[in-house]
């Protein structure tokens, strides 16, 4: 028996496939002879085909990088076939696949193969489950150096691009510059402290000052336009809300687009636990729920890319046209609107110099790492505040919960309020700001003042802020908003804010639409949205039966 070199495989890595299963792919596919030394597909290709083993042996390689020899991470016998999730999600091919044994193989095209996962439910789940243990295998195994990442652990742009590589589940490796590992590596490549954060990958491919839209760029996830192509339906933003609406408008035969300024998740996938969502007794952190329903979209055949930010929106030749920040178009029938809102700043010395270096939006493992178990501040008190606080909490660090207002109920599901007040490493400090950052590079203090009592300064290595809520609707011209700037839909809207296009069109605004026809708005950047996750999911399904209605006398849908 042949296993994965760097450990034992989850099962479903490698699943056995029934005679039938076989006889459905090599129906699809076209067979090829191969012999020893042939590469089916390499390190850095854009795209591949999905292969299956009939004879012969295949091996999975590492290709070497400077800090690190060739690695061979797997070894297929026949019976087996190739391939992991970027073939669903279009990104660049991470490892080398060379024959070792001469055999025979069956290539399936990427087109073929989106139509197999399509059609045939019982092979698609076999071969998604096989995906998704493979990813968490290169992630975690000698796979994960494909991309390393080599940074300062207090440099924001290091701490954004480690963030949005977690979001978009690619395997990496991270190399902190100040270890010796990291210091052998930048003098060995020639780069120093003005070049960071470094991203090297196969094959040599070397990125300084690394952005996540250069790898993205590198990758394959940056959005690549097609000459004539309008899409159905694009969807901005991807939190829960335009998740959800990919993924319905995907499974309904819409072509569909989605687009997010900087990594998919939204703030649900700060979340470090979310136990309230329908389905999930035991909880899941938004992390999770968010990669999940990715990887459901671009199955039904959606197309995700981030970073993408779109940057205006019009009308134009009967089509919406958005232009993204570098001046690229994208056409489409229908937008849905799916931006949310951003957490608010406080309005204190030093807090740009100390976000990513102490101050973070999000209370994930990769900030937990960065700070147990030293003495943390959780600000806000809403149910994201709550969550982060217990989670910091069960991994070791004394937190201070700050909370403006005098109830903690107000704001807080009852759940989470029993368990934070009853938490033994929870401070709760209500009616309470924080009004001053002390620290060198990175935060080390801050300073507290509670109603009726003098400021306290006391340590503090990471604050984590979780107030307000700010709509990202700085882009939307002309789409009608509310006094706080969250964008008004449907029964919103009266006669004296749509324009003279809607009597032409003989018909209100649909449910979710807003003031510019086939513009459809979901999720917490729409006015009145209840501001969770389950409704969010439910408004971007919901969305998509009314784009059916706007675009069908538009265009034909598949």
């Amino acid at each position: 028996m042949t296993e994965n070199l760097d450990g034992s495989p989850p099962p479903e890595a490698y699943p056995s496939l029934s005679p039938n299963q076989v006889a459905t792919l090599v129906a699809r596919a076209t067979a090829q002879d191969v012999v020893a030394g042939d590469e089916l597909f390499a390190a850095g290709d854009r795209e591949y085909d999905f292969i299956y083993i009939e004879s012969g042996e295949v091996e999975i390689v590492r290709l070497e990088t400077p800090d690190s020899p060739e690695q061979v991470v797997a070894v297929h016998p026949a019976g087996r076939f190739l391939g992991e999730l970027n073939l669903l999600t279009g990104q660049a091919v991470y490892l080398t696949a060379r024959v070792r044994e001469p055999g025979r193989v069956y290539r399936i095209p990427p087109p073929a193969f989106r139509r197999l996962m399509a059609e045939d439910v019982d092979l698609s789940d076999v071969i998604l489950r096989a995906f998704l243990a493979r990813r968490r295998a290169l992630q975690t195994g000698e796979g994960k150096r494909s991309i390393e990442i080599l940074g300062a652990s207090l440099c924001a742009a290091s701490h954004a691009l480690r963030n949005w590589a977690a979001r978009q589940q690619l395997p990496h490796y991270w190399i902190d510059v100040d270890s010796d590992e990291g210091t052998a590596l930048a003098a060995a490549i020639g780069v120093t402290s003005v070049d960071l954060p470094v991203v090297l990958m196969a094959p040599a491919v070397r990125l300084t000052n690394a952005t996540p839209g250069k790898v993205a760029e590198a990758i394959g996830l940056s959005y690549q336009p097609s000459r004539g192509r309008v899409y159905d339906v694009v969807v901005v933003g991807g939190g829960p809300a335009g998740l959800a609406a990919a993924v319905y408008g995907a499974s309904e035969g819409l072509d569909t687009m989605l687009l997010d300024a900087n990594a998919v998740g939204g703030q649900a996938a700060a979340s470090s636990r979310i136990e309230n969502y329908l389905g999930f007794p035991f909880g899941l952190s938004g992390g999770d729920l968010t990669a999940r329903a990715q990887l459901q979209a671009q199955k039904f055949g959606a197309h995700v890319s981030t970073p993408c930010a779109v940057t205006s929106l019009r009308v134009e030749d009967g089509h919406l046209r958005m232009m993204l920040s570098d001046g690229t178009e994208v056409p489409a029938h229908a937008v849905v609107v799916a931006t949310g809102a951003s957490y608010r700043t406080l309005p204190l010395e030093r807090w740009s110099h100390f976000e990513g270096a102490g101050i973070y939006y999000a209370a994930t493992e990769l900030e937990a790492r960065s700070c147990t178990p030293d003495p943390v501040a959780v600000v806000g008190g809403a149910n994201s505040a709550g969550q982060a606080a217990l989670f910091l909490a069960e991994r070791g660090c004394p937190v201070q919960l700050v909370v403006r207002g005098g109830d903690l109920a107000k704001g807080m599901s009852t759940y989470l309020v029993e368990r934070v007040v009853s938490h033994p490493r929870i401070e709760v400090c209500l009616q309470t700001e924080v009004v001053g950052l002390h620290g060198g590079v990175g935060l080390e203090a801050i300073t507290s003042l509670t109603a009726g009592n003098e400021p306290e300064t006391r340590e503090c290595h990471a604050l984590f802020c979780f107030i307000g809520a700010k709509p990202a609707t700085s882009w939307l011209d002309g789409v009608a908003l509310d006094d706080d700037g969250f964008v008004l839909t449907d029964r919103d809207l009266d006669d004296t804010v749509l324009p003279a296009s809607w009597s032409v069109l003989g018909r209100r605004p649909l449910p979710y639409e807003t003031s510019v026809p086939c513009v459809f708005a979901v999720g917490d950047v729409r006015c009145g949205s209840m501001k969770r996750v389950a409704s969010a999911v439910g408004e971007g399904a919901s969305a998509i039966r009314s784009v059916h209605s706007a675009v069908a006398p538009l265009v034909p849908l598949s």
